[in-house]
């Protein structure tokens, strides 16, 4: 092996080479960021699983502030049922997304963690297993070959200051040869001086090339043992790059919604639902149901029936505050009496009709008895009042009349 030192190019490139002291140390860190690799790419892909489910959360709270909306609008038919489409198609999207999260935490993370876990193995001290034994191979490889090229250049850095001395004396001895005032004894001894230096530098030069066919002879050997451990170092980190692979296409079909079948079936569900409006079903259906083509009774002579004015609509659920709780009052001889029906406010009836309350909260009478109305009939026909015993509850408002 034969180097130019004066080459600045080749020297840099020496100098950088994996082959030189110390160099294979950026191999040895490769092994080492692998692990610390692992949970970037964890952290990283656990922060997109929260913008997902952030993403969720979102679809969510416009589907809430929405849905009602558009179901109380004033838009009717198939233009309607599109729009509902997409308060359908976000409800599963926003699914689909929290599954998306799940996969990237609970599949795609762990995974990750685990493989992490099995091929690296912490020392006590500090450091991995696996790093420390490549290290250590490279190490017991360039031991003896670093000590060789300690030694060559070592004795490199002794010929070429002999050669430079060497140099010297000869270009002083030229100079005394062609000056015609130098003395014959100057001259021999520049001479001398030259021949001296010249003799060393034969000398270092010779233990020179020595030490340099020393290391070349090892040189083989020492390749072999670098490239076997460097080829161990590669063994692993192809694993490493593999499973990368495969991860990162793991994390790719679960964010690759276009390629998901849950999302297809999605939109080509809410594409269906809008490809179906059809303005003539649409008109056809405001025709029936709010134009001409709504049933009409026409108004016809009608005799007055007695029975249909007895005809009590049936009232609807009551929120907690408007039930009605029936109570007596505790008698006496003013509350028995007419005059002590008066309330502040109420208006006195008459029943015209007998009436049997159907539920707790209703009054039982029979026609002719008197009550006070103490609250107007509602939008279901039905008013509070209190009987001359003192009782409060509900009763129809065709069953009884105005005492005038």
């Amino acid at each position: 092996m034969s180097m130019t030192y004066n080459d600045a190019g080749c020297e840099e490139a020496t100098i950088n080479s994996f082959w030189m002291p110390g160099n294979y140390h950026s191999t040895v860190k490769r092994v080492e960021e692998g692990h610390h690799i692992c949970n970037d790419i964890i952290a990283c892909f656990q922060e997109r699983a929260k913008i997902e489910k952030q993403y969720s959360l979102q679809m969510e709270e416009w589907m809430r502030k929405w849905r009602p909306l558009v179901n109380g609008s004033s838009m009717y038919g198939t233009l309607l049922k599109a729009w509902q489409a997409f308060m359908t198609a976000t409800d599963r999207l926003s699914e689909f997304h929290v599954e998306i999260q799940k996969s990237l935490v609970a599949d795609d993370s762990e995974k990750i963690q685990k493989w992490q876990k099995d091929m690296y193995h912490k020392k006590i001290f500090g450091g991995f297993k696996e790093a420390y034994e490549i290290e250590s191979g490279f190490y017991k490889a360039q031991k003896p070959w670093a000590k060789k090229l300690k030694k060559l250049n070592k004795v490199k850095r002794i010929f070429h200051k002999v050669s430079k001395k060497e140099h010297l004396a000869t270009v002083r001895e030229n100079n005394i040869k062609g000056s015609k005032d130098v003395t014959p004894e100057k001259q021999k001894k520049a001479q001398e001086e030259r021949e001296k230096y010249t003799q060393e530098m034969e000398k270092v030069k010779q233990r020179y090339q020595k030490a340099l066919d020393d290391l070349n002879r090892y040189n083989p050997r020492y390749m072999e043992e670098m490239e076997s451990v460097f080829d161990l170092s590669q063994q692993f980190e192809q694993k490493r790059i593999a499973f990368f692979k495969q991860a990162f296409l793991s994390i790719h079909r679960h964010l690759d919604i276009t390629n998901n079948e849950s999302a297809k079936v999605i939109y080509g569900d809410l594409l269906q639902t809008i490809s179906s409006v059809s303005e003539q079903e649409d008109l056809k259906w405001w025709r029936s149901q709010r134009g001409p083509g709504m049933p009409m009774n026409w108004p016809q002579f009608e005799d007055w029936n007695p029975e249909k004015d007895r005809q009590i609509v049936k009232k609807k659920g009551k929120r907690e505050t408007d039930k009605v709780t029936l109570r007596s009052i505790t008698p006496t001889e003013s509350s028995i009496s007419k005059a002590g029906l008066n309330v502040p406010g109420g208006v006195r009836v008459r029943a015209v009709y007998d009436y049997t309350g159907q539920e707790a909260d209703e009054l039982t009478f029979k026609a002719g008895d008197e009550l006070m109305k103490i609250e107007d009939e509602d939008d279901q026909g039905w008013c509070k009042g209190v009987t001359e015993r003192g009782q409060v509850g509900l009763y129809p408002a065709n069953y009884v009349e105005i005492i005038q």
